[in-house]
């Protein structure tokens, strides 16, 4: 279980934010956007890309690179906001879905794959009533899909 202060999250929040409004984290080449757009990837509560049902080895090889720019990225910001990786990672994961499209895959906090509902805010006061947290599966990008 991860605990941060109110100070911390807020400061990380804030500086998740902006991270995610930057390029490095934009990712939208054509095969991003296809493959987010026709539901084989989706945001993971982690803060990273998951694959859903079976992994191509071009799709693989997209996420993990997606993941590794990702990862360095939070991890800059991580240090620049005195947060753990886990913490900003988890933070920017919360943004990230709370971006993502109706129809676009994320990871719910029941651990499942859902499709966004076309009010993402159902999906957001859903998760904040669980009180469940996301937890890092450094090893493994897949997302369990029914």
């Amino acid at each position: 279980m991860i605990t941060i202060s109110m100070r911390r999250l807020a400061l990380v929040v804030g500086v998740a934010a902006v991270a995610l409004g930057t390029p490095a984290l934009a990712q939208r080449d054509p095969a991003y956007e296809s493959a987010r757009a026709s539901g084989q990837v989706g945001e993971k509560m982690d803060g990273y890309l998951g694959i859903v049902g079976t992994a191509t080895p071009a799709l693989q090889r997209m996420v993990n690179d997606i993941n590794i720019k990702r990862r360095e990225v939070y991890a800059d910001k991580a240090r620049a906001a005195s947060a753990t990786l886990e913490e900003y990672a988890l933070t920017a994961g919360c943004i990230a879905i709370a971006r993502t499209s109706p129809g676009e895959r994320y990871q719910a906090p029941d651990g499942s794959c859902r499709p966004a509902p076309a009010r993402r805010r159902s999906a957001i006061r859903a998760a904040r009533k669980s009180g469940r947290r996301g937890t890092s599966n450094s090893g493994s990008h897949r997302l369990t899909c029914p």
